[in-house]
């Protein structure tokens, strides 16, 4: 057995279930991105891996050994925290030797540590630096070196780019990303942010009131979401509900639309995404796959254009680029294309 594995782990306070029995597994060397709305159990479940919390029910193993009763300071574990925990009164290389001096360290050997780190997250010459003349962006890679001076198992990390401007923000999620294929280490991220979670992890586990709903990569995530909340939750989604009419076939308000993977019967939900949809002005025709519509609003974005649409009373949206801006205005009647492949039906959540 290798790598992190959940043994159906289960956290309560008390009657609150904050993490609801979980059995999954994280590859050795993966970026992992825990995503879920604020109250998810995204940082509880983070917080029982580094034992700052104790699982009420279940397992917590790393390379086939059971860490879920050894104390903290003992799993070997890096964490960067939100609010970066950074001594204010240190310069910039006691904070990255601090765990090292804790550890017994020689002086020779805090300084070559030191020296090294601050090369890998790109602050050469600053270790004599004071932390309250850092800015945001600087103070983030010192709490990341001293997280690694451990050479740690896990890296940790709680929200951790959550302080920071939008820009800046973007810029270090591409800069994890790199330092964490450089140095191969098992990385796991709690976000709230989907794009955030899409630019990084290798693995999403994205989570809802406690339950884990979809373990996958980004992209699988985007493209076939498990259920409606996954699918309406990560990026801008259509869900459109219907009636099985066949072996392939969703009878919906207006017309049929095409799929794969459609239940025997019943009524299910499907999710198209915006930019999947295509239109054009209303010939009369009518086939499977085309539903008829009504350009309710039109905005234009620049890079993009979003129209919302009124589809026999379903509200749909379409992305297109400028480029493919088809020639609609608000009032118009016009098809809506949407391709089998596009076309995703929903499990229960």
């Amino acid at each position: 057995m290798s790598g992190l594995v959940f043994d159906s782990i289960e956290k309560k306070f008390g009657d609150f279930t904050a993490v609801h029995e979980t059995s999954l597994t994280i590859p050795n060397g993966k970026f992992v991105c825990l995503l879920g709305p604020s109250g998810c159990g995204k940082t509880t479940l983070l917080r029982m891996i580094a034992g700052l919390e104790d699982p009420t029910h279940g397992r917590i193993l790393l390379e086939g050994n059971d860490v879920t009763r050894i104390p903290t300071h003992q799993r070997d574990f890096g964490m960067v925290f939100q609010n970066l925990a950074l001594f204010p009164h240190l310069t910039v290389g006691e904070n990255i030797a601090y765990p090292l001096r804790i550890r017994g360290g020689s002086k020779a050997d805090c300084f070559k540590a030191v020296k090294r780190l601050l090369e890998l997250v790109q602050l050469p010459d600053m270790a004599d630096r004071p932390v309250a003349k850092l800015s945001g962006g600087q103070r983030q890679r010192v709490a990341i070196a001293r997280a690694l001076a451990l050479e740690p198992k896990l890296f940790l990390l709680d929200e951790p780019l959550s302080a920071l401007d939008a820009k800046l923000r973007e810029s270090m999620q591409i800069e994890l990303k790199q330092l964490q294929q450089k140095l191969g280490i098992t990385t796991i991220v709690v976000t709230h942010d989907q794009r955030e979670a899409m630019t990084m992890a290798d693995l999403v586990v994205v989570m809802s009131q406690g339950k884990v709903h979809q373990v996958a990569p980004p992209v699988e995530i985007y493209r076939k979401p498990k259920d409606a909340f996954v699918a309406d939750f990560i990026g801008m989604t259509n869900l459109i509900t219907g009636r099985v009419n066949g072996a392939d076939q969703i009878a919906v308000a207006g017309g049929v639309l095409l799929a794969d993977d459609v239940p025997a019967s019943g009524d299910v939900t499907i999710s198209v995404r915006p930019e999947n949809i295509r239109l054009a002005k209303d010939d009369g025709a009518n086939s499977a796959g085309i539903l008829t519509g009504t350009v309710s609003y039109i905005r234009d974005l620049g890079a993009s254009i979003e129209f919302y649409l009124d589809v026999s009373g379903q509200q749909i949206t379409a992305i297109t680029t400028p480029s493919d801006r088809p020639d609609v205005t608000a009032g118009d009647r016009v098809s809506v294309s949407f391709p089998r492949e596009a076309c995703v039906v929903l499990g229960d959540a």
